[in-house]
C-alpha cells in the first residue's frame, strides 16, 4: 500500500503510516497542515488504492447537519398515498474526507459525533448502520482563524491520531515539482477491499499486548492530568486537564497496528512512545503558564516520555 501511496504522494512517510495505523484500528485522523501540502490527495489516493466508497465533503460556513447525515424526503406512491422516504447523505460511505472541518459551525460538526463513535445515524426516529469499514479523515488549517469554528474538544476526543503535515525536505520538494508539472499521471493498483480490511482490521486486534505495556500506557496517559498524585510538576503548573481513557485505549491500539505492520507478534514501549504525541496532543490543554514560557503540547509530551520510566521487566529465571 505504501509502495502505491508513493507513487503519487512524495515523502510524508510517518503521515502515511499513522493513517494506516488508524485504518487497521477502526480509528479516524485528523489532518492538521497549511494548505497545498496534498492532505486532500492523500486521502483519495488511499480510497482508490483501497477500493472502498470514498466521499468528500468540502465544509463551508452554511452546511447543515442533514447536508452531512441525510434526510427524510415525502414522496408519493401510484395510489396517491404520502410516504417519508430517508435519502442517505454523504456519510454512508467507507471513507469520508471531511475538508476544512472548522469551516462549519459546532452544530454541523456535531452531525458527526454519532457517525464516529457509534458508527450509526439516527434521523428521527429511524437508526442507520453505516457500512463496514468506515473512517473519518478531516482536514483542518492551522494558520487561519478567521471565519473558522475551532472543533469542541468532545469531537477532537473522538479522533484516535491528530496528525501534523508538514512542509516538505528539499529533495522531496524537487520531486514533487519534477512529478507535478509533466503531462503523465502515475496509475495506482487497488491492493485491498472493504472484505479484507475488516478482516485485518480483527487480525490486527488480536496482537498480544504483555501487561507491562499496559501500565506504562496507563502511567503515561494519567500522568497528563494535573490533578493526579503521580503527575509531574511540570503537568500541575502548565495543563488545566489532561487525557481520558480513550488516549490509553487508542496508544494500545495503534502501538497494536504498528507492530503487525512491522511484522511483529507484541506491542513493544517503542511503539507507544512513537505514537504519544499524535495520540495525545489534541487532548492536552495547555494554561497561559505553558504558553508564557513557549511551551506547546507536543513539548510537553516530549517531556513525558523522557520522565515517565517503562515499568521494569522482571528476568525470567528458568
Amino acid at each position: 500500500m505504501l509502495e502505491e501511496l508513493q507513487k503519487i504522494i512524495v515523502g510524508q512517510s510517518l503521515v502515511l503510516e499513522q493513517i494506516l495505523a488508524a485504518i487497521f484500528t477502526r480509528g479516524h485522523c485528523l489532518l492538521v497542515g497549511v494548505p497545498g501540502l496534498a492532505k486532500t490527495l492523500m486521502v483519495s489516493t488511499l480510497a482508490r488504492i483501497l477500493d472502498v466508497q470514498f466521499k468528500r465533503i468540502q465544509f463551508t460556513p452554511d452546511l447543515m447537519p442533514s447536508d452531512i447525515t441525510g434526510t427524510n424526503v415525502l414522496e408519493e406512491d401510484d395510489q396517491g398515498k404520502r410516504y417519508f422516504r430517508f435519502m442517505e447523505g454523504p456519510v454512508f460511505t467507507n471513507i469520508l474526507l471531511a475538508d476544512e472541518i472548522n469551516r462549519t459551525p459546532p452544530k454541523t460538526q456535531a452531525a458527526l459525533l454519532q457517525a464516529m463513535q457509534e458508527r450509526e445515524v439516527t434521523v428521527g426516529q429511524q437508526t442507520y448502520p453505516l457500512p463496514e469499514p468506515f473512517f473519518t479523515i478531516a482536514t483542518q488549517n492551522p494558520i487561519e482563524q478567521e471565519g473558522t469554528y475551532p472543533l469542541p474538544e468532545a469531537q477532537l476526543d473522538r479522533f484516535m491520531f491528530n496528525i501534523k503535515v508538514d512542509y516538505p525536505t528539499l529533495e522531496e520538494e524537487e520531486k514533487i515539482l519534477a512529478a507535478t508539472t509533466r503531462s503523465e499521471k502515475a496509475e495506482v493498483r487497488k491492493i485491498l477491499n472493504g472484505k479484507a480490511i475488516v478482516s485485518l482490521q480483527k487480525l490486527v486486534n488480536s496482537v498480544a499486548v504483555s501487561p507491562y505495556i499496559i501500565q506504562y500506557v496507563t502511567r503515561l496517559v494519567r500522568a497528563t492530568r494535573p490533578n493526579d498524585p503521580a503527575a509531574p510538576q511540570f503537568v500541575r503548573e502548565m495543563v488545566d486537564w489532561g487525557a481520558g481513557p480513550r488516549a490509553g485505549q487508542f496508544l494500545i491500539q495503534g502501538g497494536k497496528a504498528l507492530a503487525a505492520m512491522d511484522g511483529r507478534f507484541t506491542v513493544a514501549i517503542e511503539d507507544v512512545q512513537k505514537l504519544a504525541v499524535p495520540v495525545l496532543r489534541h487532548r492536552i490543554s495547555t494554561n497561559f503558564q505553558a504558553q508564557a514560557e513557549g511551551m506547546t503540547a507536543d513539548d510537553l509530551v516530549l517531556r513525558l516520555i523522557k520522565q515517565i520510566p517503562p515499568p521494569s521487566v522482571p528476568k525470567f529465571e528458568s
